[in-house]
């Protein structure tokens, strides 16, 4: 038999796979998303959770960017 499961592969640097690895165990979304983890710089994570996802990275560097100051 075979499972099929609908999901989303995503590269990144090990930093942010560990930041994602983060999310996923202490379940930031109220649920796990992490399907399966595919090596140093990749994941398989559930479709469903990517426009959830991407919401909280961009809030996440919108806070950490500072504005350059014009001279």
């Amino acid at each position: 038999m075979v499972n099929v499961t609908k999901g989303i592969l995503v590269e990144c640097d090990p930093a942010m796979k560990q930041f994602l690895l983060h999310l996923d165990d202490t379940e930031a979304f109220g649920r796990k998303f992490v399907i399966q983890d595919l090596g140093e710089n990749c994941l398989f994570i559930s479709s469903d959770i990517l426009e959830t996802l991407q919401d909280k990275i961009d809030d996440i560097m919108d806070r950490l960017s500072f504005p350059l100051a014009e001279k």
